[in-house]
């Protein structure tokens, strides 16, 4: 028995530990499971909190991007994750990079210091019968929980697959072919903080046959479990034309070689992985090779000829539930209240959006505990247009969503107008509009008049 007279919340990974930090600075006691280092999911590789699986970055930094605002949100109302990637950044462009265990332990700290929180390593099988509780489980949801969860809902949960990308030891590049660069030479202060492997036309094509006739470990894959769009696997992505990669994540666009003056063919992009910048990730570069595939392969591009690796690609099946049936603009579920969901296991995809779900979800589970009614960030904000996609998507269609532009309302008929000519300047209004939307709800003003419920791709578009 969990008890009432906490608030639960079952995992510590990116969303899990947010809302503990939100719940008990909101006064609320806290009690935080974890079944790792006990248990083991089949991508997770410590037992420690917040860790990041697949790629070390938290999307663009860049002002005026929709990633960009969302953190902004965050750090507006006190994240304790943002302010963990912010201590824990390195370089990586216009990227918000970080040291995956500088930034797993500037979460942990805080969370074990704190009065309020309880830390419990133990796995939990079924969903608590009473008592406030947040599923932050992840993506990967121990099979006898996602049973339990599919059993109080009664219409199951989905699944998709999604991949990891392989590491590279720094030492191990060979540095006369590759070349640090940002792609047209922006970054943070203007620092060149990708190494790129250059590909000539026939480097490129002699590489993507030989991952066209690469071993997979499971060729199999149900037809009925999609992968994730945003992260397709690199094998996939080239049966889908021997084009495909170098128009992807292997596009040489605004990349110079120093050697040649020219963009490449193709190219892949590294990106540094921790503060010492002793190992690189092969940016979209996750795959479903064997091992000694990707070994062949990969040391087929350009400067990783005798490439080392730190981790190789894997693949992993995640599971969200179908939130539009099942959820309010809250994070609740609408059969019951009390039971809160937070993370990928709702149906956002990217770490932003995990930790911006269990910042919400950990703020209204501590309405919840005092007897508060919660409210829904507004609809202007990216906070609250990221939990009115989730509501309001078709739940025959639904699929996981990283936050874009396209799922903020549009602007005014008049201020299209106005921003028509200029996309830069209308994602900043779009900004401007949220931020402002933001500052009222918080100081209590009268919210303004719901947007037209429509998508922010149409206004683009226009």
């Amino acid at each position: 028995m969990l008890g009432t007279d906490r608030i639960t919340i079952i995992g510590a990974g990116l969303e899990g530990c947010e809302a503990a930090w939100q719940a008990a600075q909101a006064g609320c006691p806290v009690r935080l499971l974890e079944m790792r280092p006990h248990r083991q999911t089949p991508a997770h590789r410590t037992g420690d909190f917040a860790e990041l699986v697949c790629s070390n970055s938290l999307k663009s930094d860049s002002p005026g991007s929709a990633p960009w605002q969302l953190k902004q949100e965050m750090r507006r109302v006190g994240s304790l994750l943002m302010q963990a990637a912010d201590e824990a950044r390195v370089p990586g462009g216009n990227a918000l990079t970080v040291d995956r265990e500088r930034f797993s332990n500037a979460v942990r700290a805080p969370l074990e210091a704190h009065p309020l929180v309880e830390i419990v390593r133990e796995e939990v099988t079924e969903l608590p019968s009473e008592g406030i509780v947040v599923v932050a489980s992840g993506p990967l949801t121990s099979d006898s929980l996602a049973a339990s969860i599919a059993k109080l809902t009664g219409s199951g949960h989905l699944y998709f697959y999604d991949s990891i990308s392989p590491i590279v030891w720094a030492d191990s590049i060979n540095m006369e072919v590759a070349f640090r660069a940002n792609r047209y030479d922006k970054g943070l202060d203007d620092t060149a903080d990708y190494i790129n492997c250059p590909f000539n036309k026939d480097e490129y094509y002699r590489f993507v046959d030989a991952l066209l006739e690469a071993q997979q470990y499971s060729p199999h894959i149900p037809d009925d479990i999609p992968y994730f769009e945003s992260c397709l696997p690199i094998e996939e992505l080239a049966r889908r034309g021997r084009d495909t990669l170098r128009f992807g994540p292997m596009k040489p666009t605004g990349l110079t070689d120093p050697r040649t003056g020219r963009w490449p063919y193709a190219a892949v992009q590294l990106r540094q992985e921790n503060a010492r910048a002793d190992s690189y990730n092969l940016v979209g570069f996750q795959n479903y090779l064997r091992f000694g595939e990707q070994q062949r392969i990969f040391r087929l591009i350009p400067g990783l000829e005798n490439a080392e690796f730190v981790r190789y690609g894997q693949i992993h099946r995640n599971t969200y539930i179908n939130a539009p049936s099942m959820l309010t603009d809250t994070l609740q579920l609408r059969e019951q209240p009390r039971i809160l969901f937070a993370g990928q296991i709702c149906g956002v995809e990217g770490y932003v959006e995990a930790i911006a779900t269990g910042l919400m979800a950990g703020q209204h589970a501590a309405n919840l505990f005092r007897s508060e009614t919660p409210r829904a960030y507004p609809r202007e904000t990216a906070l609250g247009s990221l939990c009115h996609y989730m509501v309001n998507a078709d739940p025959k269609r639904y699929q996981p969503a990283n936050i874009t532009f396209d799922l903020l309302p549009p602007l005014s008929e008049e201020q299209r107008k106005v921003f028509r000519k200029d996309r830069k300047a209308r994602h900043a209004e779009v900004c401007r509009v949220a931020t402002d939307a933001l500052e009222r709800w918080l100081t209590g003003n009268i919210p303004s008049e719901q947007p037209p419920e429509e998508s922010c791709a149409q206004e683009i578009a226009g």
